[in-house]
């Protein structure tokens, strides 16, 4: 069972897994901390309710455990407006906590990897409110972008940028000079150019690495440096629509990796076991690559494939884009459907191609079916996977939240990102039954649809045909089968029939059919897992719709 009491001790496991190079394929799991589990009641997820469930992931089978934010904030953007990098805001603990979490997680043998987020601060951060108070021409003003305004009087905007979340990335001050935030006006950009900016992160870096973290995810990687001058983009000024497309003049600037490398020194004094993952919005996955070169990062999240439909021949031009494009500088590919940020794939799946962030349910079954297929399809890739909390549950994203709850900035700003990032934030249910189906004992921050208690780990554990099992058995044969996990490559077989995907790896096979009705195909070997019921007669298997078959070949 995955229900574990708040007294029941931690004891260490061993593994067969290589210690040396383990991320290469490596499954981690994300913990948003708010959603994830409340110990205390007050509606809100925490540090120690993340330490109590623990187990359920060592379970689970993941390698380590990836936490969003949980710095101190004042939560203009769900944490990613840090006013105090080396500190525990009080919603979630304290520095003990963390320390606990740590150790019982290292006890389990799972590691911990927590977000670290460089490109902005907090406008409470003591930096910005310093520099806000001394006014024009103080010194801790460079440590940002402020600037002053075009215009006979300063009034218009420094240049053309626009805010992801929707409307100009300036904000100006009473005294008249503006700043630069790429996200919400809560979050102004630090000035890379600045050393103390770069002196600040490296000794940021070493607290946590000395609190025994074994790595961090890189928020918005891709956006430290600015180009020289800070240009106009100009064009139609849709340039939101243009991210990840283009190169733009705050994002994905060479600059950036000299930055990286600097953090790798960092990193190597430790261990050869501390890992750097980039969040890094880039036009190609080429692109993407420069970001994990041996001297730099270790790991890129791969959004080309989180946004790719369900579509046979759409999936494997990524999927091989992504191998070649990691191979010449030695980095594992990485695979993710879901994450705090977008719609849940059970979601997306349920509707017609249509973006990452969906706003309508679409068909519940059929999303289900994908997603379920789409997840074994992943874990047979090679190289390392990550898997977004509640997912092993087959959770859809909650479409019909009241205007009134939702606290996605984007929502509030106008021509921004579509601001339905709440719906893949409601916290998930353990229990059958309770004020929040085992969350907490005093609600939830944002609402739980009625029908959670049957998608809770109370309610799937045990039942062979649940999602949760499913995730279980894949992880399991994920660490002992010999094909799966690190790699660079796969074997295609082109005389697939057109819809069907069909690989090897060494001993293992993979067939997935992405079309919506059943075909028939030689059965490769003997069925080690199916995302659904499938029967092999006469050497044969009438693959289901929507479905993906791994298998154990001579």
């Amino acid at each position: 069972m995955s229900q574990h009491s708040t007294d029941e001790p931690v004891t260490a496991v061993t593994t067969t897994r290589q210690a040396t190079d383990w991320w290469r394929d490596a499954v981690i799991y994300q913990v948003y901390p708010r959603s994830f589990a409340d110990s205390d009641g007050d509606g809100t997820g925490d540090l120690e309710g993340i330490r109590r469930r623990l187990p359920h992931l060592r379970e689970l089978g993941v390698d380590a455990v990836w936490l969003s934010p949980f710095y101190a904030s004042p939560q203009a953007d769900g944490g990613y407006d840090v006013a105090d990098y080396r500190a525990v805001d009080p919603m979630y603990g304290t520095l003990l906590d963390a320390d606990a979490v740590i150790r019982d997680a290292h006890a389990l043998d799972l590691r911990i990897i927590v977000d670290l987020v460089p490109n902005h601060s907090s406008d409470q951060h003591e930096w910005f409110k310093r520099a806000v108070a001394e006014g024009p021409g103080s010194p801790l003003r460079d440590r940002y972008h402020f600037r002053p305004g075009k215009g006979a009087d300063g009034e218009l905007p420094p240049n053309d940028w626009e805010s992801i979340f929707g409307g100009p990335a300036w904000t100006r001050l009473p005294d008249g000079d503006w700043y630069l935030h790429l996200f919400a006006p809560e979050q102004p950009d630090l000035n890379w150019e600045h050393p103390a900016v770069a002196d600040e992160f490296r000794s940021i870096l070493r607290f946590w690495l000395d609190m025994g973290v074994d790595g961090f995810r890189v928020d918005v990687a891709h956006g430290l440096v600015k180009a020289e001058g800070l240009p106009d983009l100009g064009g139609s000024g849709d340039q939101l629509k243009l991210l990840g497309n283009d190169v733009m003049p705050f994002f994905d600037q060479d600059g950036v990796h000299a930055i990286y490398r600097s953090w790798r020194t960092i990193l190597d004094e430790y261990d050869s076991n501390r890992i750097f993952v980039a969040e890094a919005w880039t036009p190609t996955v080429e692109r993407t690559a420069n970001y994990v070169r041996p001297d730099e990062l270790h790991q890129a999240f791969n959004f080309q494939y989180l946004g790719a439909p369900w579509d046979a021949e759409g999936l494997r031009g990524i999927i091989d884009g992504s191998l070649d494009a990691m191979r010449p500088v030695g980095a594992p590919a990485t695979w993710v459907l879901s994450n705090h940020d977008v719609t849940r794939h059970a979601t997306r799946y349920a509707n017609p191609p249509g973006g990452t962030q969906i706003r309508t349910p679409g068909d519940r079954e059929l999303g289900l079916r994908r997603a379920r297929a789409a997840t074994l399809l992943m874990l047979a890739l090679p190289g390392s996977a990550y898997l977004y909390q509640g997912e092993e549950l087959g959770l859809p994203d909650v479409t019909d939240l009241p205007d009134e709850v939702r606290q996605d900035p984007s929502y509030f700003r106008a021509e921004g990102q579509d601001g339905f990032r709440d719906g893949c934030r409601v916290p998930i249910p353990w229990t059958r039954t309770g004020s929040s189906y085992g969350f907490g004992d005093g609600g939830s921050w944002l609402p739980q649809p009625d029908t959670w208690g049957e998608l809770s780990v109370e309610a799937q554990t045990g039942d062979p045909d649940s999602t949760l099992e499913m995730y279980r058995s894949a992880l399991a044969l994920r660490r002992t089968t010999p094909g799966l996990g690190a790699g660079d490559g796969v074997k295609w077989h082109g005389d697939a029939p057109q819809g069907v995907l069909h690989f090897e790896r060494p001993g293992f096979a993979c067939t997935v059919n992405t079309t919506d009705t059943a075909v028939r195909i030689p059965a490769p070997g003997t069925v080690l897992l199916a995302s659904a019921p499938v029967t092999v007669e006469d050497g044969h298997i009438d693959l289901p719709a929507d479905t993906t078959v791994w298998w154990e070949i001579a």
